[in-house]
C-alpha cells in the first residue's frame, strides 16, 4: 500500500468547510483495504462535519490508538483552482497544498499501517472531525466512552530535535483564552470626579496580568514553562466621554497541572473575568510507552529521535485529560501547518506508516 499515493487522494478532498466527504473516504478505503470493524459516529453532525470515523483490529488486555483528524483550516486563495478544488503540486521530494501537512499526510500513513500490520494487542484508528475549532470530535468521542489505554496522536513532530528528525513529543501546551471586562460609570470628561473610568480599571488589571509567574511544570525531564499575554483591547464611545466599559483579551499558554491565577484581577472593584477558551495541554504519564514509540521512530529512520516538547495544543491534550497516556509523532515540520506554502516531505510519510506499524506490531501494553 502506498502512503504517499493515499495522501494526494486524501488532499485533494476539500474538507475545511464540512469534512464528510473526507470522512466517507476514510471509511470506504478502511472498508475495502482491512477486516477491521469500522463505524462512524455523529459527531458534529448539526455542523454537517459528517462524525468520526473508527476502526478496530487485534485483541488484547490493552488498546493502543492511531489518532488524528481529517478537518483542515480553510484553504489560502493560491491553493485552490478557479473551480475550489483543491491546487496539489509535487516537487523536490515533497507534496503541497492544504492539509498535507496538518494532517492528511500522517492520517494516511496511519491508515496504510493499520491496514498493513499484525497488532500485538487491540489496536484502533480514529480520525476526528472539528479538531481545528477546539476539538468537536474529540470530546464527542470521548463522552461516548472511546478510552484507548495508549495513543499515538499522529500531529507533527519532525524538525524538532534536528532539520529532519521525526521526534516524538512526549508533552504539549494548552491554551486558555479569557476575557477581562472593566466596568465604569460614565461621565463627560470635563467632570471626571463625577465618573468612574473603565479603561482606568481595565489597566489596573493589566498590571496584575503583567505581575504573575508564568506556569510551569517538568514531564519525563523536560522542562516547560507557559505564558501569559494580553493580546488585545477594545473601550471608550468618544474623545470627551469617559468610558463606562473596556474589555482585554488574554491568551495563556498553559502547561500540565498548572494555570496562572488569573482570577486575581477580579479583586479589582468592577473587573470580572470569563474563560471563553480551555484546550487542555498533554503530558505523557508512562515513560515505557514513550520510549517504545521513539525505539519505533528509531528504527524507521537515520537521524537519532529524540523526546521533545510542543507548543501547541491538540486532540492529545483531550484524550490525556480522559486518562489516555499519549504522545505524539508525526510527518509536519515547525511553521508548515495552515500555510500558504503548507507541504510535507514524501519520505517522511512513508517513515511515519514504518514506525506506527512496527509500534503496533511490538507494543502490548
Amino acid at each position: 500500500m502506498d502512503a504517499n499515493e493515499l495522501t494526494r487522494e486524501l488532499v485533494a478532498i476539500p474538507s475545511h468547510d464540512s469534512e464528510a466527504a473526507a470522512g466517507d473516504r476514510i471509511e470506504r478505503w478502511l472498508r475495502e483495504h482491512t477486516d477491521a470493524a469500522v463505524t462512524r459516529d455523529d459527531a458534529g453532525e448539526d455542523e454537517g462535519r459528517g462524525g468520526n470515523v473508527f476502526a478496530r483490529k487485534g485483541e488484547g488486555e490493552t488498546t493502543l490508538a492511531l489518532v488524528g483528524h481529517h478537518d483542515v483550516v480553510p484553504p489560502d486563495e493560491s491553493q485552490v483552482d478557479e473551480d475550489g478544488a483543491y491546487v496539489i503540486e509535487e516537487r523536490d521530494g515533497r507534496i503541497y497544498g492544504r492539509g498535507t501537512a496538518d494532517m492528511k499526510g500522517a492520517l494516511a500513513a496511519a491508515m496504510v499501517a493499520f491496514a498493513e500490520c499484525d497488532p500485538a494487542g487491540e489496536l484502533v484508528f480514529a480520525s476526528f472531525v472539528g479538531e481545528e475549532v477546539g476539538g468537536v470530535g474529540a470530546q464527542a468521542a470521548i463522552d461516548d466512552g472511546f478510552a484507548p489505554d495508549y495513543a499515538v496522536v499522529t500531529e507533527g513532530s519532525t524538525g524538532y530535535s534536528a532539520p529532519g528528525v521525526t521526534d516524538v513529543a512526549v508533552a504539549h501546551k494548552g491554551r486558555r483564552g479569557s476575557t477581562i471586562t472593566a466596568r465604569g460609570e460614565a461621565a463627560h470628561a470635563s467632570e471626571v470626579e463625577q465618573g468612574e473610568n473603565a479603561i482606568y480599571r481595565a489597566t489596573d488589571a493589566v498590571e496584575v496580568i503583567r505581575d504573575l509567574d508564568f506556569p510551569a511544570t517538568s514531564v519525563l525531564g523536560h522542562e516547560m514553562e507557559g505564558s501569559v499575554a494580553v493580546t488585545e483591547i477594545e473601550g471608550g464611545s468618544a474623545m470627551n466621554v469617559l468610558p463606562e466599559r473596556c474589555t482585554l483579551t488574554v491568551d495563556e499558554r498553559t502547561v500540565p497541572g498548572e494555570r496562572a491565577p488569573l482570577d486575581r484581577v477580579e479583586e479589582i472593584e468592577g473587573v470580572a473575568w470569563t474563560v471563553d477558551q480551555d484546550l487542555p495541554p498533554m503530558a505523557c504519564g508512562d515513560a515505557d510507552f514513550a520510549d517504545a514509540v521513539l525505539d519505533a521512530a528509531d528504527a524507521a529512520q537515520e537521524g537519532a529521535p529524540e523526546h521533545v516538547v510542543k507548543p501547541h495544543a491538540t486532540d492529545a491534550g483531550w484524550l490525556t485529560e480522559a486518562g489516555t497516556d499519549c504522545v505524539i509523532c508525526g510527518i509536519a515540520e515547525p511553521g508548515e501547518a495552515h500555510t500558504a506554502t503548507e507541504s510535507a516531505s514524501l519520505d517522511v510519510i512513508e517513515r511515519c506508516a514504518r514506525t506506527y506499524r512496527d509500534l503496533a506490531e511490538s507494543f502490548s501494553g
